[in-house]
């Protein structure tokens, strides 16, 4: 048995979660690394439809331990009311440990957040407004909040009286806010490390012990490469690592732990949120390819936010490919395209200054890049119900075939719907 990271290869929306849902019946363990609420991953099954924001995606299988990694930033309340609803519509209690480090993504996150997103106007990152990015300046100046740090109260008030010291100086000053007392949180925090209490475990001894058993363990990531800190279009990125590489980290693993990173693709682009995106359609185009995309069109899962849609992008693409370090690739939504006589690709980007690459340029470079697009035969049919690759057009097999050849992955899977049955191994 592997462990395998399950990761995205452009701007987040790839279709993680089915990939997780679906080799989560053969793992042990299925692990959140990084990120939290901010981001979520949509899931189709016999109980129905769910987005997940905070579960890890193995949650439908009971013979899953669904972890959550001492990465990853941890909304409380999420968490409670994701698993409350699960119970509340037959899905059968679920097994979750949430480590013991773990950091809290408090309530003055969230408030900055929102504040800061309102000060900033057009000029905003579109954040989600769940606290992510004050939650992760938190945690490197080691002003954050461990789920340990909950049953300890004299310890968590001095804790929260040392990170609210600047920020009060913040609400109060920039944002014309009344301060916050430790105290007024205090009970709240507590009150929660008591819902957390049966879940709270040393998920590094346990995913340690589980790897040198040989026990199957699937690290799920959040959002995708282009969405990197340190590798994507920043600074319209999210707060933590979208990698593979800080998957063992995140999790609490050895970094020579993962043997697969599977990669998911979109078979065209689609985006939430802001930055560049060179392949991006609008009018009529975009709507259609909106309204035909996803599950039930396009739009977050989070967010509930349009999402910006575009053709399948080479060269976003095999860069994403290439820093997340992927072995294999899943390519979803094929079946979206049936509509199109012919599928136009983004094969190349022309910049500002008339220079012709093939290589994802940093953001400054992007931002004016235009799309060199090239034509792909469509095979205008549904394909929804083919279960084996050769049951597909030969237009469609074609057109996997190029992607295939232009990432330089192998395609392993090709998702022809949102359910766990159509999905075509290859």
């Amino acid at each position: 048995m592997t462990v395998t990271a399950i990761v995205g290869a452009n701007w987040g929306d790839e279709g993680k979660g089915k990939m997780t849902d679906v080799l989560s019946a053969k793992s042990s363990y299925v692990v959140r690394y990084q990120g939290g609420s901010n981001a979520g991953h949509t899931i189709i099954n016999n109980y129905g439809k769910f987005a997940l924001h905070m579960l890890p995606s193995g949650v439908f299988y009971p013979n899953v331990m669904n972890v959550i990694g001492p990465g990853v930033a941890l909304d409380v309340d999420a968490f409670a009311r994701e698993r409350k609803e699960l119970l509340e519509r037959g899905v059968p209690e679920p097994r979750l440990c949430v480590s013991d480090r773990a950091q809290i993504v408090l309530p003055i996150h969230r408030l900055l957040d929102e504040l800061e997103e309102e000060r900033l106007g057009a000029r905003s990152f579109g954040s989600t407004k769940r606290g992510i990015a004050p939650f992760y300046m938190d945690k490197y100046a080691k002003l954050g909040i461990q789920v340990s740090d909950l049953y300890d109260k004299q310890r968590l008030l001095l804790r929260l009286e040392q990170s609210l010291e600047a920020k009060n100086v913040l609400l109060e000053n920039l944002y014309g806010r009344e301060p916050i007392q430790p105290e007024s949180l205090l009970a709240e925090l507590l009150e929660q490390g008591e819902k957390l209490r049966p879940f709270v475990c040393d998920t590094t001894t346990m995913l340690h012990n589980a790897y040198v058993n040989g026990e199957s363990i699937l690290l799920e990531g959040q959002l995708g490469a282009l969405r990197d800190p340190d590798h994507g279009i920043y600074p319209y990125s999210t707060s933590s690592s979208t990698l593979a590489g800080f998957a063992p980290v995140g999790a609490g693993l050895p970094p020579y732990a993962i043997e697969k990173v599977m990669a998911v693709v979109k078979s065209y682009s689609s985006c939430v949120g802001t930055g560049p995106f060179v392949s991006e359609l609008d009018g009529i185009e975009a709507d259609e390819l909106r309204r035909l995309g996803g599950d039930a069109g396009e739009f977050g899962a989070t967010t509930g936010r349009p999402r910006r849609v575009g053709w399948f992008d080479v060269v976003a693409t095999r860069y994403g490919c290439m820093i997340q370090g992927a072995t294999e690739v899943a390519l979803t939504n094929l079946d979206v395209l049936g509509y199109l006589d012919t599928i136009p690709v983004c094969v190349g980007y022309e910049l500002q200054d008339g220079t012709i690459t093939a290589d994802f340029p940093v953001s400054a470079k992007i931002d004016k890049a235009k799309p060199i697009l090239q034509q792909h035969k469509g095979w205008k049919c549904d394909i929804s119900k083919a279960r084996s690759f050769d049951e597909l057009p030969i237009a469609a097999q074609q057109y996997v075939a190029f992607i295939e050849s232009a990432i330089n992955v192998p395609i392993k899977y090709v998702s022809v719907g949102p359910r766990r049955e159509q999905l075509i191994g290859i």
